[in-house]
């Protein structure tokens, strides 16, 4: 019921968002500073979400042996299967161009000049501080920090690594709890950015400009997910499980189901667990990979920011050079990872993607009028994802 609730919520406020940014300008931007509030809090709760999320995930394989016997090759699966995720979204949007040609945009940005090469990418990776890596929202160096210091963690003595554990575990569980207080308020946030953006676009007369362009951006992100679920990821898995992947779905189908109507990968946890285990995965396995699959294995989110965050940048006229897109593309997959496994958590992320390649966090707006369905779809396939993994891995 709390679901529906909040869905029923979202709706309302996309709707109140554009009735009140096309027919009371001066109200949609009097109250702009609520939609500003609540970007503010994305951004705020973005960076140590992602650290902490990462960093459990890591220490979930309790020690190196267990890395090295099993985890590197769950953690090589599930970064393959995003990477695939991210190439097809930028290709399809790259091809369909859903905001290219639209003129709904308050003003334009100026994009970032990002020039590209190896021995940068590698040297970019050790900050030489790593509090101003964080606050620059320079993730790819916060990320490779984290790591390394997760797996030093499970190298140390057992008892200093219980301690630090048990530490990020209610770090953990603090900024759930912070980060559902943020969402709970996405309806407003979502009424307000909606509203001001429809008033600065030229209210009445740009709505269906809008609406029009949001429907090319939905269709992209569909027939992206389509793809990786039903092409990509029933590939993977006739390759290297010689078995009917359809088979396999249709056994595994209450969960993708529970996981379209939580919008939670973590909440359709228990569902995956006896859905996969049923089909034929061995228990330990599935009891390990199945709980790191709903904290890093998000296909469907990282095919999801990709496409969001070049749709938006050609909706403010942003050319991204082929470097900008690698950095969507490194950013998208890694952001992914970090992503927590309840709603929305994609939105919060998003904030990273978008800032990597100078498009205003501002764009969030247009993309949230339709993101709690969005948001439905690239869960089932972030779970589909996780069941695939369990049964390659076992």
């Amino acid at each position: 019921m709390k679901g529906r609730k909040f869905i029923v919520m979202m709706v309302a406020g996309v709707v109140a968002g554009f009735l009140v940014g096309a027919y009371a300008t001066e109200f949609a931007r009097a109250t702009a500073f609520i939609g500003k509030l609540f970007l503010n809090a994305l951004k705020m709760v973005v960076l140590p979400l992602i650290v902490v999320s990462v960093a459990n995930a890591i220490l979930n394989m309790e020690s190196l042996k267990r890395f090295t016997e099993v985890g590197w090759k769950t953690l090589l699966y599930y970064i393959s299967t995003t990477s695939l995720a991210v190439v097809t979204g930028i290709a399809l949007v790259s091809v369909l161009q859903p905001g290219a040609g639209e003129t709904f945009t308050a003003g334009t940005a100026v994009s970032q000049q990002v020039t590209f090469s190896l021995e940068s990418l590698v040297v970019g990776l050790i900050p030489s501080n790593i509090f101003k890596a964080m606050v620059d929202f320079d993730v790819l160096p916060v990320l490779f920090g984290t790591i390394l210091f997760s797996l030093a963690v499970i190298a140390v003595e057992w008892e200093r690594e219980i301690l630090v554990r048990r530490l990020l575990f209610e770090l953990d569980a603090v900024l759930m709890k912070l980060t559902g207080w943020i969402i709970a308020f996405a309806p407003l946030g979502v009424f307000s950015l909606i509203a001001h953006k429809t008033a600065s676009a030229g209210g009445a007369k740009a709505v269906s400009a809008v609406l029009a362009s949001l429907g090319k951006y939905v269709l992209t992100v569909i027939a992206g997910l389509a793809i990786h679920g039903f092409l990509t990821l029933p590939l993977i898995y006739f390759l290297f499980v010689r078995r009917n992947p359809y088979s396999y779905m249709a056994k595994v189908k209450d969960a993708l189901i529970t996981a379209f109507a939580t919008a939670s990968s973590s909440a359709t946890l228990p569902v995956t667990l006896q859905n996969v285990i049923g089909a034929g995965v061995k228990r330990p396995t599935a009891e390990f990979i199945l709980p790191l699959g709903a904290t890093v294995n998000m296909d469907g989110t990282a095919l999801y920011e990709a496409v969001a965050a070049i749709f938006l940048a050609q909706v403010y006229s942003i050319h991204l050079s082929l470097a900008q897109v690698g950095v969507v593309f490194i950013t998208a997959t890694l952001a992914a990872i970090g992503a927590a496994g309840i709603p929305e958590a994609g939105l919060v992320t998003m904030v990273l993607v978008l800032k990597s390649v100078g498009v205003p966090v501002e764009g969030i707006g247009f993309i949230l009028a339709i993101d709690w369905f969005l948001d439905r779809c690239r869960t089932a396939v972030n779970v589909l994802g996780d069941t695939v993994g369990a049964a390659v891995v076992s």
